[in-house]
């Protein structure tokens, strides 16, 4: 009988074979057909025992259910859904539309499954064994569900367009020819895009790929060391939050929840670079004990990610450079240990609005991060530091750190320039610690006044002159632009006119100091 022939009477195709036949009428009944012989071990999809004729299946058998199948028994909706069968030939489904529900679990395919440009309703490959999945501009209205599944030459979803759910949890994904496990550039995904506990061998290529609403990397080991990236997502959209943080393991996986205590849990882990460059993200970044392992030149990028949080919790990379240019986030959640050193770590343009740092993190460990943040000297990270402690009424951190940037300033001036920051520094500490201004005058005032009150000091004119006050005169002299009356009325010679000479000098020293922070203060206000 040929193709297409008798379908609408239900008839079975003469060329049929018995495992073959068993399919097509619990196709027509929607109901599971199990290939199981119920020994675990036999059963494996991922094993090496074989599978013989009585557990296989043509492919070209099952696109023709798919595409144009027989009808459906009375008062039934047809479906394909099988277990532990064995699926000879390509499935070859690429342009196609396929009507009924599809959901096949632990299944072998002997070859590549191709669905570009396809439509489904609802598509379901539970704990099966595929070569390669070839699904370019795939459109579902419902879920794509992959989870468990193997793949030896990676999984193509170019485009796609999933109406709701994306499933990869607990997938193995080896690396195409081209190097990527999964290249998923350009596909939008209606809700969320699980995949916990997956294991890439290869490039994940995300880019411009847009989330309705979270994407979890729970647990996930991402590997490729075959290039530079491990994952490469620049221009990725999440409406809510990107998860790079544990999964519980050994137990039901709850997508958005923390594991419970005492369940073993498994980190995030990535060998290879990170790119989110210019990423948007609804909610949250969150990379709680997220492990990278980079090699020198292999970088943690965030280039101009835009963010309400920021969750850098992860542990620091000993290799490699995390950079967070021209990113823009409202809450920056941290700790000291999970950021790198200096060289590695690349803040320029770097925005945000509030710390939130998780354990101990003082004012000296975050003004080594902004330091290790900047090889050569740049205002830009301690003004911004400083802008969000005084937001947070910290007025006297966010003083200390505009002094560490005067003092980080002072090393790039030629010597002349530097001495006089030397000079600023001691008296009143940049004019940040203006009280040190009012101890120097005392101290200089009470040391003049001592020195003074042994000086010989005849009158310029012998008539008409006040009375002579040491301390008053120590106060002429430490005091510019003010006059008091007694620095023209008296002459000093010798060593006392040096002590006097000095005492100006000292004096303006001070004055221009404090004049200089004043300015700064009244420009902060």
């Amino acid at each position: 009988m040929t193709e297409g022939a008798g379908l609408r009477a239900g008839d079975l195709p003469d060329d049929l074979t018995a495992a073959e036949a068993g399919m097509w009428q619990a196709f027509r009944n929607g109901s599971p057909y199990d290939l199981s012989s119920g020994d675990a071990v036999v059963d494996d999809p991922h094993g090496g025992h074989p599978w013989g004729p009585e557990r296989t299946v043509r492919a070209r058998i099952v696109c023709w259910l798919l595409l144009d199948g027989p009808p459906a028994l009375a008062g039934r909706v047809s479906a394909l859904k099988l277990s532990g069968v064995r699926i000879s030939g390509t499935l070859d489904l690429a342009g196609g539309t396929v009507v009924p529900y599809v959901e096949l679990k632990g299944c072998r395919f002997d070859r590549e499954v191709l669905l570009p440009e396809a439509r489904f309703t609802t598509l379901r490959l539970v704990d099966c064994t595929v070569p390669r999945l070839e699904a370019a501009r795939v459109h579902t209205e419902g879920d794509l569900h992959l989870p468990r599944c193997r793949f030896h030459n990676g999984v193509r979803l170019t485009d796609a367009h999933i109406g709701t759910d994306l499933l990869l949890n607990q997938a193995v994904v080896y690396r195409d020819r081209t190097g990527r496990s999964i290249a998923a550039d350009g596909m939008t995904v209606g809700q969320d895009l699980q995949a916990e506990l997956l294991e890439s061998h290869g490039e994940l290529s995300l880019r411009s790929a847009k989330v309705g609403v979270s994407l979890s990397l729970r647990g996930a080991k991402l590997a490729n060391p075959y290039s530079r990236l491990a994952l490469n997502a620049p221009q990725l959209t999440v409406e809510r939050t990107l998860y790079m943080t544990p999964a519980g393991v050994g137990s039901p996986l709850l997508s958005g929840t923390t594991p419970a205590r005492g369940t073993r849990v498994q980190r995030f882990e990535c060998q290879g670079g990170v790119r989110l460059d210019d990423g948007r993200f609804g909610d949250a970044v969150d990379l709680e004990r997220a492990r990278f392992g980079f090699t020198e030149d292999q970088e943690l990028s965030l280039r101009r990610v835009q963010t309400p949080e920021l969750r850098f919790l992860g542990e620091r990379p000993q290799r490699g450079k995390v950079v967070l240019s021209g990113a823009r986030v409202a809450n920056l959640v941290d700790r000291a240990a999970s950021w790198p050193g200096p060289g590695s770590l690349h803040m320029g343009g770097f925005t945000y609005e509030s710390l939130v740092p998780q354990g101990p993190f003082p004012l000296a460990e975050r003004l080594d991060w902004v330091a290790a943040a900047t090889a050569e000297y740049n205002p830009e990270p301690y003004e911004r530091l400083a802008a969000v402690l005084r937001g947070a009424g910290e007025d006297e951190d966010a003083r200390e750190v505009l002094l560490a940037k005067q003092r980080r300033r002072r090393e790039t001036l030629p010597l002349a320039a530097k001495l006089w920051g030397y000079a600023q520094d001691w008296t009143v500490a940049y004019g940040y610690r203006p009280g040190r201004a009012a101890v120097w005058m005392a101290v200089l005032w009470a040391a003049g006044t001592l020195a003074f009150a042994h000086a010989s000091h005849p009158p310029m004119n012998s008539g008409g002159h006040p009375a002579w006050s040491p301390a008053l005169f120590a106060l002429d002299l430490l005091l510019p632009v003010i006059d008091l009356g007694q620095v023209g009325q008296w002459q000093l010679r010798g060593g006392w006119q040096w002590l006097a000479a000095a005492l100006v000098l000292l004096g303006w020293v001070l004055a221009t100091t404090v004049a200089a922070g004043a300015t700064r203060l009244l420009r902060r206000s």
